[in-house]
């Protein structure tokens, strides 16, 4: 990793044919996962070699990100809620939406399984069973793109658990990694990104349950965010660092990531 002084000296570059000067940081709005799960720590030092731009991540949320990212205080966004991406820009807070990566999501329980549905691949059906039986559920409430995607699927199997909250449905408020703390805790079953699952250390008697359905697909998008209505951006580093995401390059590097023999994301970025 090049030195910030260095960072911050403007260099020749070229990034997929197109030279430009460099500028010295970017702030990326993230998702918790892709910043629990080790990614960037793997990711950055290769771009900031190339580059020499510093890239400063921001890990919350989805929903948070997006709003921040709305509030001028990034320079990227890196989320996985894609109609809400497509929200932000349609709304012009985002210049374009790329297709970054995918992996999947899993719902985790005990071994005592209260619910019985350890070896289910109808997520549906798991989560009608888990309001049926009354088993503790620890939700993120958070807004966050696991949260929308979990009440999505509560959604689509016809239950609305928060008029349980408090009860079997218990809202933590917090990211994947404290919520799942929390629902290894209690005992509760718990909707998580497979990447935070492979990563996470506290895992005691816990395992998968529920994996498998396509409505559990898990897609990552990156937009930079326009200097239209955010002036302050650096628009010039922001769109080498989410062209280089998309290049060959950052997609080897993408699907290169593993954990415990794992690869934790799976690149899907169009061809340019």
């Amino acid at each position: 990793m090049l030195a910030k002084s260095l960072a911050a000296t403007a260099l020749a570059l070229v990034i997929g044919g197109t030279a430009w000067a460099q500028t010295s940081s970017i702030i990326v709005q993230s998702t918790t996962s892709t910043a629990n799960s080790g990614l960037y720590d793997y990711l950055l030092p290769i771009f900031e070699e190339k580059t020499g731009i510093e890239v400063n991540v921001v890990a919350v949320g989805t929903g948070q990100a997006i709003r921040n990212a709305e509030n001028c205080d990034g320079d990227v966004l890196l989320v996985h809620a894609k109609a809400s991406e497509k929200a932000f820009v349609a709304a012009g807070f985002g210049t374009t939406r790329t297709d970054l990566m995918y992996n999947d999501f899993v719902i985790v329980g005990p071994e005592a399984d209260p619910a019985g549905v350890t070896g289910e691949t109808d997520v549906q059906a798991a989560l009608a069973k888990i309001a049926e039986t009354g088993a503790l559920f620890a939700s993120r409430g958070d807004d966050s793109g696991t949260h929308k995607k979990e009440m999505a699927l509560w959604s689509d199997a016809g239950v609305d658990p928060t008029t349980a909250s408090g009860g079997w449905y218990r809202e933590t408020g917090s990211g994947m990694g404290a919520t799942l703390n929390t629902g290894i805790g209690m005992g509760a079953y718990v909707l998580t990104d497979r990447a935070t699952w492979i990563t996470f250390g506290n895992k005691q008697d816990y395992r998968i349950a529920v994996e498998g359905d396509e409505d559990m697909f898990n897609q990552y998008g990156v937009i930079p965010v326009s200097p239209e209505k955010c002036p302050s951006v650096n628009a010039e580093a922001a769109q080498a660092f989410a062209d280089w995401l998309v290049s060959d390059e950052g997609q080897e590097a993408i699907a290169g990531y593993k954990v415990a023999d794992q690869q934790l994301f799976f690149p899907n970025a169009p061809e340019m």
